[in-house]
């Protein structure tokens, strides 16, 4: 897919240049893809620059449908994603719950966290019984992502 980099160029690099900064924020251990689904542009990138500064490979999607499609695309070649963000509304397009429940039918052991700025949803409040191993309220911080994503990968997978 042509956006699944985030909009960003290699954001590793650019992080490399700072040692200083790199050294302080690059989290040891878990490494792999994370996939991130939101329709927000801003959030696409700030996430996965995020997420490249932790470790991460990041791949986009702006819906359900991309992230689908990736995520299809990553099982098949055997490299699946290590976890997925999921924005749980997504304007004019598969949401995070709908896109949950297709995940789970490609990989029943998917590690998923939702996340949304609609902290009252009641999918937000019972993530679990929707599939999801960890929620995330927006707007979040730089740690709050990487506790959550630590949580996530410490999690066994079912």
């Amino acid at each position: 897919m042509e956006n699944n980099n985030c909009g960003m160029s290699d954001y590793s690099k650019d992080t490399k240049n700072n040692s200083d900064l790199h050294t302080r924020l690059l989290q040891p251990g878990q490494k792999g893809t994370i996939l991130i689904m939101d329709d927000e542009e801003s959030i696409l990138i700030v996430t996965g620059k995020m997420l490249k500064i932790l470790g991460y490979d990041v791949l986009c999607a702006r819906n359900g449908l991309e992230a689908l499609l990736l995520f299809s695309e990553m099982h098949e070649k055997g490299t699946p994603v290590k976890g997925v963000i999921m924005d749980l509304i997504i304007r004019g397009g598969i949401g995070g719950k709908a896109a949950m429940e297709a995940l789970r039918q490609i990989d029943p052991a998917v590690k998923a966290i939702v996340s949304s700025g609609y902290s009252h949803d009641p999918i937000m409040a019972d993530y679990r019984q929707y599939g999801f191993s960890g929620v995330l309220v927006k707007p979040y911080k730089f740690e709050d992502l990487r506790d959550s994503l630590q949580k996530l990968m410490e999690q066994p997978a079912e």
